[in-house]
């Protein structure tokens, strides 16, 4: 086992589902989650940070196991009326889920950074990992389609993925800084490794490594970096990825993961139902996460390989 600090590139419930299995097999205090905010985005008049939201409620055992995202024992009260009175529901918040949303959007208000505000809201849900957003400054994921050019929750829950994608950008990065917490992490002299969960590579990866710093920090690092694949036997577990892929014409397979993430990991976790990769160093194991038990195997085996380099 690793001894030192853990650092998470992660969003999305497929990352959220790693950092979970990570933080029972390390101290949580050791380990920092690294995490998109690309996908925030502001509706009804409040900051939503959906890959925030998804690890804290994960981290804390409130995330609702049927949706993979939101709260589990949520009402729709809110929703229900706001439907009734011609609101936009097309996003949907429940009713629990409303109270992270209203006070993160207060705090912003204020002048607090989201890094502080998360920090506070992570550790009022009881929850002891570090989480930090990749940046405090606003970036946007904008996918660009045969549809035209949309906002990534238009393109994501409004278009259910349906149009076909041509390019993604990520408005704003490069004006973005590293968030302080994220780059301590990176930059910690007892770092022992750094781990990109199996989260949507293009979507919810290239968004962090996008701030500048961010990637660069990586590659200096002495840490080993070691990412787990997002696509066991070329099939998507969750979301998008197969599809813009297949839109993106990339391969369906192991070796376009490794490709896609080139010089700046270290090591590749297949599945195994996976074709070796060529030129990197890789271990194999079951990387479908169903139960608690599925997400600590996992995380074992990405750190049992990161210790290996």
């Amino acid at each position: 086992m690793i001894e030192g600090t853990i650092v998470v590139l992660t969003g999305g419930v497929g990352g959220a589902k790693l950092v979970a299995g990570l933080a029972d097999i390390v101290a949580p205090e050791s380990m920092t989650a690294i995490v998109n905010t690309a996908d925030d985005f502001t509706h009804l008049g409040l900051h939503i940070s959906p890959d925030i939201d998804t690890l804290i409620y994960t981290l804390a055992g409130l995330a609702n196991p049927k949706l993979g995202w939101g709260r589990a024992d949520e009402t729709w009260n809110f929703m229900e009326a706001l439907t009734a009175i011609g609101g936009e529901d097309w996003f949907s918040l429940g009713d629990r889920d409303l109270a992270m949303h209203v006070e993160r959007t207060r705090k912003l208000k204020a002048g607090e950074p989201l890094s502080a505000i998360t920090r506070s809201l992570a550790a009022a849900l009881g929850v002891k990992a570090n989480i930090a957003p990749m940046t405090d400054q606003p970036v946007s994921t904008h996918v660009h389609t045969d549809s035209g050019t949309l906002a990534f929750q238009d393109y994501f829950v409004r278009q259910k993925c349906a149009p076909r994608v041509r390019s993604i950008a990520f408005t704003g990065a490069d004006l973005a800084s590293p968030s302080p917490r994220a780059l301590a992490a990176l930059r910690a002299d007892d770092l022992a490794a750094i781990v990109i969960a199996p989260s949507n590579p293009w979507l919810s990866i290239d968004p962090i490594l996008a701030v500048p710093g961010l990637a660069e920090t990586l590659r200096s690092s002495a840490a080993p970096v070691v990412a787990v694949t997002p696509l066991p036997g070329g099939k998507a577990v969750k979301g998008p990825t197969a599809k813009i892929m297949e839109e993106l014409g990339i391969p369906l397979n192991v070796q376009s993961i490794a490709a896609h993430y080139g010089s700046l990991i270290d090591g590749l976790l297949i599945d195994l139902t996976d074709p070796e990769p060529d030129g990197i160093a890789f271990a194999r194991h079951d990387t479908i996460m169903k139960t608690h038990e599925d997400r600590v195997s996992v995380a074992r085996a990405v750190i049992d390989l990161a210790g290996s380099l």
